[in-house]
């Protein structure tokens, strides 16, 4: 039996196959120890863990950990002169108008940066050797009385020169068995200072955090029976073995939300699907993606609460609009949704767990696009009274009734979340009318259509039981690694041979790897070249095919390049100009076996024919109807909700929904 366990802020997903047996089940997260909602996800799907022979795992442990500064005591070293990088950053101002503006904080006081002497060149030539005797003397008597848990190293050009990284940390490990590393060298070997120590420091931060919840959670699988295979997700949208997480736990920043583009990515494939603006809907936000030919984009870097993080990460926009975001009035009067939200604990009031503020899943209670007695197949009920009690003072602030006041909130949502489509879409030189809308999470089929209506968006992809689709997203996953080096070169005749080197050293270097994990069986290789015009701040992508480096030459890639830079900015650039490239971003691939086919969970729950649905200004009679008993070819007409286990489904009027052969729903507008 094959599990993948997806650790939401509000839900715990899963999704479980046993040959054509396909199990989902959903249950509430729990934010204090998010293992214990994983393991009780087992438990919801009636799965005894000793039969579990690949378990896929994809959690926020990391990403809170940073946004709630509860991660490891870290010392961040670098070379001697370099002690302030962490605060200085770069020289710009996110809010250029906000006189009490202050930059991103790192996780690291200036108390606990250490210096050393030594320094390396951008070429490697080694300039100052590293001074192990004041070593010794000063940083490891220091590190040793600062209570740390871990350390995180970045040394002056290690990115191209490693040996003074490595042999400091062979001093610090020898003298402090005890305190976890985090070398730059390893974590992200590019250039750009600042970007490797932040990305460095934030390794060193969670990299105890994901230690400690791997270990409890591998621990009370272990007591349980479970002897499988063991992996995490990562935010590349590829998976590795729990046991490679555990030197590079940054690489899992992000692993939910890039499971659910895989996810459905996947689904909509059997669909025939590959041009898709997907959008996550869960309890705490929602994260947009953009996918071409059913490739999803990759990123180089990211960010987090502020802070750059250098390591690849499937290109996903994320906003707080959430089921659980909580819906407010501003002190100029305004309605607001989000960023903050009810998450877990206490939740939407509606949960009766002591929440009192308004939700947007409060708001639906209140539309009535969600059925209370009818929430996760009727396994929990929901408070229609405590819904409208906390409608109540926004209602009065804005002159208006509670319905309106929470269709108001769900327009509000919708305005968020199309703003977020347009940052990956029009923003980037796309048109999202060209795209198919792919909503999930438990939130998502709600507004789909509203948010097509204001894209112009005309054909809405709802895969089944869409509230579960990141964690079909961990078992659809291959293994990948992905390695990101600097080697700043221009473009001449000599340029192919160093690519096919630099390809050939990988390679070797990746399937040992692999084989050191387990990973036997036939791999796939990507590569690609970041490139740039000389004098050009910032580089471009380039995907190579590894199949063509006998026969590249530098004129193949100077017109790759010239492509790649039109699609950006729409020219190729001045006939002539240098081009370098800066850097190389090397992918290992090993494929799993295609998942069987992924149907609605079924619900033994009663229902009406029809439902009232408030909307703005006027209240219509819905169309009430089973989502696993819709067959394939069957049109539901608007108005109308289809209720589903994992999430219901809103068909507004001048819409249509059909079930298709491969058990997706395509909805299309039509002509009012």
């Amino acid at each position: 039996m094959r599990v993948g366990i997806e650790v939401g802020g509000t839900f715990t997903d899963l999704v479980a196959v046993d040959g054509t047996r396909v199990v989902v089940a959903k249950v509430p997260s729990t934010p204090h120890s998010p293992d214990i909602g994983a393991y009780a996800a087992l438990g919801a799907g009636d799965i005894p863990a000793a039969a579990v022979t690949d378990l896929v795992h994809g959690s926020t442990v990391a990403t809170n950990a940073i946004l709630e500064r509860k991660g490891a005591r870290v010392a961040f070293v670098t070379t001697a002169g370099f002690r302030d990088i962490l605060f200085l950053q770069r020289h710009d101002r996110r809010n250029i108008y906000d006189l009490r503006y202050r930059k991103p904080e790192p996780p690291v006081a200036r108390r606990d940066c250490f210096e050393v002497a030594e320094r390396i060149d951008a070429s490697g030539t080694v300039i100052l050797a590293l001074d192990a005797a004041a070593v010794r003397r000063e940083l490891l008597p220091a590190l040793a009385a600062g209570g740390y848990d871990a350390v995180a190293i970045c040394l002056l050009s290690a990115y191209v020169a490693p040996q003074h990284e490595r042999a400091l940390e062979a001093l610090i490990a020898a003298a402090l068995p005890a305190l976890r590393i985090a070398c730059s060298h390893r974590v992200a070997s590019e250039f750009r200072e600042f970007e490797r120590a932040s990305t460095t420091v934030l390794s060193a931060y969670v990299q105890p955090v994901i230690d400690r919840y791997l270990d409890r959670f591998e621990a009370t699988l272990g007591e349980a029976g479970f002897r499988g295979h063991f992996s995490v997700m990562q935010s590349n949208g590829g998976r590795l073995p729990a046991i490679a997480m555990r030197q590079t736990a940054i690489t899992a920043l992000f692993s939910g939300p890039a499971a659910g583009v895989v996810g459905a990515i996947r689904q909509a494939g059997r669909s025939g699907r590959g041009d898709l603006i997907t959008f996550d809907m869960g309890g705490t936000s929602t994260d947009v993606s953009l996918v071409m030919e059913g490739e999803p984009s990759l990123a180089p870097e990211t960010e987090i609460d502020g802070l750059p993080i250098r390591t690849p990460v499937l290109d996903i926009v994320s906003v707080g609009a959430g089921g659980g975001s909580l819906v407010w009035i501003d002190d100029g009067g305004m309605l607001r949704v989000g960023p903050r939200s009810a998450g877990a604990v206490p939740g939407p009031a509606c949960y009766g767990r002591g929440g009192t503020e308004p939700t947007v899943t409060d708001a639906h209670v209140v539309r009535g696009t969600i059925r209370p007695e009818a929430f996760l197949g009727g396994t929990m009920a929901l408070d229609t009274a405590r819904a409208h009690a906390a409608f109540e003072t926004v209602a009065a602030r804005l002159g208006a009734d509670i319905p309106g006041a929470a269709a108001a909130a769900i327009r509000l949502a919708v305005a968020n979340i199309v703003r977020a489509i347009q940052l990956v879409s029009t923003e980037r030189g796309r048109d999202p009318r060209d795209y198919v809308l792919l909503p999930f999470g438990g939130a998502g089929p709600l507004l789909a259509a509203e948010i097509a209506d204001e894209l112009g968006v005309r054909e809405i992809l709802v895969p089944p039981n869409p509230g579960v689709v990141s964690a079909l997203g961990l078992l659809s996953a291959d293994f990948l690694r992905v390695a990101g080096v600097t080697r700043r070169t221009r473009l001449d005749a000599d340029t192919p041979a160093m690519l096919r080197d630099a390809f050939a050293t990988f390679q070797a270097e990746a399937a040992a790897e692999f084989r050191t994990l387990g990973l036997a069986g036939a791999l796939d290789f990507t590569l690609t070249a970041e490139m740039r015009f000389v004098g050009q701040a910032f580089e471009i992508s380039v995907a190579l095919d590894p199949a063509d480096l006998p026969r590249l030459t530098t004129a193949d890639l100077a017109d790759r390049f010239a492509a790649a830079h039109r699609r950006v900015y729409f020219h190729g650039g001045e006939p002539g100009r240098a081009i370098e490239i800066v850097g190389l971003r090397f992918g290992v691939l090993r494929r799993l076996d295609a998942l069987p086919a992924f149907h609605e969970r079924p619900i033994a729950l009663a229902q009406p024919e029809s439902v009232p649905v408030h909307l703005q200004g006027e209240t219509v009679t819905a169309r009430l109807l089973d989502a696993a008993r819709l067959s394939a070819g069957t049109a539901a007409h608007g108005p109308a909700l289809i209720e589903g286990y994992s999430s219901s489904i809103w068909v507004p009027p001048h819409w249509v929904a059909r079930r298709d052969e491969a058990g997706n729903l395509l909805m299309q507008r039509i002509a009012a």
